[in-house]
């Protein structure tokens, strides 16, 4: 894993939430911003160019997997973290056939969404 501190992208429409994975984050990584509505978040991945973006599956006006596809497919560097509280099964497969780099749920432990971040990195070419 590299030595740097990753720079991350926080998208997720409950401000809780937000707020929460912010500050376990940025214990360890640089949060460079957050986005709460689907249609902001490609403009705000070509601004802030995170290393990795962590994303939830259901948001205003553009859902998560066609977010993951068009990050992924547009800036394969870029490393997408799904964060989702779905219960739906097919969530999981349908995350990683969209290009997502891990698959975290909301209601597990924090460390679960840390170590995916670090993950991530491990992938970066």
């Amino acid at each position: 894993m590299s030595s740097s501190r990753l720079r991350v992208l926080v998208v997720d429409d409950h401000p809780g939430v937000v707020t929460g994975v912010t500050r376990l984050l940025a214990m360890e990584h640089n949060v460079v911003g957050s986005v709460a509505d689907g249609s902001d978040v490609l403009e705000a991945v070509h601004r802030l160019r995170p290393d990795v973006v962590v994303l939830d599956l259901n948001l205003p006006n553009v859902d998560g997997l066609t977010l993951c596809r068009q990050i992924t497919r547009g800036s394969p560097e870029i490393r997408v973290v799904v964060f989702t509280a779905a219960d739906d099964p097919e969530a999981r497969p349908r995350a990683f056939e969209a290009g997502a780099s891990a698959f975290v749920h909301k209601l597990g432990p924090g460390q679960d969404l840390l170590l995916a971040v670090r993950g991530a990195d491990d992938t970066r070419e």
